[in-house]
């Protein structure tokens, strides 16, 4: 794990970027010694979002869900809607 100071890592940080890019390893960056902050990796959460707390067992999304519905589309382009378009 590679240790910077503030001043260096301002200085080169699309170098310190493609760094944590190419090593996957984080990097620490310091101030007077001490460490403040961490450069590291973006991982994407990947993992299926489950439902909880209150709602669970509550909801149930239909089979049918993501399937075009005419009638609801029709809805968004009616005249009450839209005044004048026809």
């Amino acid at each position: 794990m590679q240790i910077t100071n503030i001043s260096e890592a301002k200085a080169s940080l699309s170098q310190l970027i493609k760094m944590v890019q190419e090593t996957n390893e984080p990097i620490i960056i310091g101030k007077a010694g001490k460490p403040i902050a961490v450069l590291s990796p973006y991982r994407a959460d990947e993992s299926p979002r489950r439902l909880g707390g209150s709602w669970e067992g509550k909801v149930k999304i239909s089979e049918t869900f993501d399937e075009p519905d005419d009638e609801l589309t029709d809805s968004f382009y009616t005249p009450d809607i839209f005044p004048g378009k026809r």
